[in-house]
């Protein structure tokens, strides 16, 4: 399967960007249905799973470190009352009715959700890198990754057309607007939007993680 060695290249590039950090157990979550799928097909499409879940926590790990930077940085951190009071970002969010949650698990819509979320955060994380100027490298190698990830995800859906990208003109208006922020806000925006992500691929790992365990139970 040509398709799959690509993506296997283009992972441990991906990886080797990212710096090889190994990936650790997360605490496991709880929520919501069963998973259907083909067996044949989804065991296909399996040799895609590790490289998921080592990039994923690599970029969680790095978003986690650069979020506890600002903090020390700028004292903008997350117990800041100013959090709370310009959370208006809008951003993604992996959530119950994504089928996510380990009670509830259903493969192609979290995969979609997954996927979705990834392509709508490089707006995001471009906006990181353009105002973090001090660790610009850091952030461009998680964008790199982001987008790599959100690829690799939407090739494991059946029907990779059905994953819900961000409309161009959309994202260049949010851009806009993210770069009008004032200085202080910029500072609150940037660690909202890396805590944020954080969380999302703490969630990305989880998922991936029990999609990993079905698949290699059913072989």
């Amino acid at each position: 399967m040509n398709y799959l060695r690509g993506y296997s290249l283009l992972a441990a590039a991906a990886l080797t960007l990212l710096v090889g950090t190994k990936a650790v157990p997360l605490p496991d979550s709880s929520g919501e249905e069963e998973l259907v799928d083909d067996p044949l097909d989804s065991l296909a499409r399996s040799p895609l799973l590790p490289d998921c879940e080592s990039l994923a926590w690599l970029l969680h790990s790095k978003a986690a470190k650069l979020k506890d930077e600002m903090c020390e940085k700028f004292t903008v951190c997350d117990s800041s009352m100013e959090m709370l009071a310009q959370n208006n970002l809008n951003l993604p969010k992996i959530t119950e009715k994504d089928g996510c949650l380990l009670s509830g698990f259903n493969e192609e819509k979290c995969l979609r959700g997954i996927s979705s979320g990834l392509f709508t955060f490089q707006t995001y994380l471009e906006y990181v890198r353009e105002t973090f100027i001090s660790e610009k490298q850091k952030v461009e190698s998680i964008c790199y990754g982001t987008k790599h990830l959100a690829n690799t995800v939407r090739q494991m859906v059946k029907n990779p057309d059905a994953v819900i990208m961000p409309d161009p003109a959309t994202q260049s208006t949010l851009f806009a607007k993210l770069k009008s922020n004032k200085k202080w806000i910029e500072k609150i925006s940037t660690h909202l939007i890396l805590r944020d992500f954080t969380s999302f691929m703490e969630k990305t790992v989880r998922a991936v993680r029990y999609l990993k365990n079905i698949r290699n139970l059913s072989v």
